[in-house]
């Protein structure tokens, strides 16, 4: 699993620099806006809007900008209802599975993107059910494993974490996708730093990769992500630490 973790990480700072650039803003107004479309506007009681706020947060993103995205979704514009949630399966360079969050008011054009993105980068669209398999919708905190031990992080485990695991130089802590709010509050409140604080589709099994093909894998991610209206994309694969963090730079 080695890098698999730093990977996150080093997708969360960019998105972060991103978004103050004012470039992901649209992409974070939007899932706001989805989210309490489809459970309601209080967050308390709909984890997928809390969890979409939080990440517009940590991006800086102003709460006028939030509230207005929340308003949209509750019915307050009419622009709502155009926006649906896609989820796209394929394949990357190194047979790597690759899952594709988009939200999109125009399913045909998203579609055609994303099949062309996957086909210029050596990767291939794939049916529905084809790689969903090898993923779990898991809430993630990670925090770095230099600086912290296991035992400080028992918070978690009784916030309710299910599991805490080791990623390289990283610890994982694990929980239910409604359970990350509270996972994540017991840790910032034990005065742990975190580094990302999320719900990811996180990889049953990965694919081992060599320079050349990660590389390949790399690029077509970030073409994806750089897509209006793809809002993440999750991959099963794994790479040395170091070699990730050369590709990335």
């Amino acid at each position: 699993m080695a890098g698999h973790s730093k990977w996150a990480g080093i997708k969360h700072k960019k998105a972060i620099v991103d978004a103050r650039r004012g470039a992901a803003f649209t992409k974070l107004a939007r899932a706001i806006t989805v989210a309490a479309k489809e459970g309601g506007g209080d967050p308390d009681a709909n984890a997928a809007l809390a969890n979409a706020i939080q990440k517009a947060k940590d991006a800086s993103m102003p709460k006028d900008n939030i509230e207005r995205a929340v308003a949209k979704g509750t019915g307050e514009g009419a622009d709502a209802d155009a926006i649906e949630t896609v989820l796209y399966e394929g394949y990357g360079p190194g047979g790597v599975a690759l899952l594709i969050e988009a939200m999109t008011d125009n399913r045909n054009r998203t579609g055609s993107d994303v099949r062309h993105l996957l086909s210029k980068h050596g990767g291939s669209l794939g049916e529905p059910g084809s790689v969903a398999y090898l993923f779990d919708k898991t809430g993630v905190v990670t925090v770095d494993a230099e600086r912290w031990g296991e035992d400080d992080l028992i918070v978690a485990i009784d916030a309710g974490a299910e599991d805490i695991a080791q990623d390289d130089d990283v610890f994982e802590v694990l929980a239910q996708p409604a359970d990350l709010a509270a996972v994540r509050a017991a840790i910032e409140q034990a005065g742990i730093e975190i580094g990302t604080a999320e719900v990811t589709q996180r990889p049953k099994t990965r694919v081992p990769l060599d320079e050349q093909a990660a590389g390949r894998l790399l690029r077509l991610i970030d073409a994806l992500e750089d897509n209006d209206d793809v809002n993440a994309v999750h991959a099963n694969f794994d790479v040395d630490a170091e070699l990730l963090e050369k590709l990335a730079g």
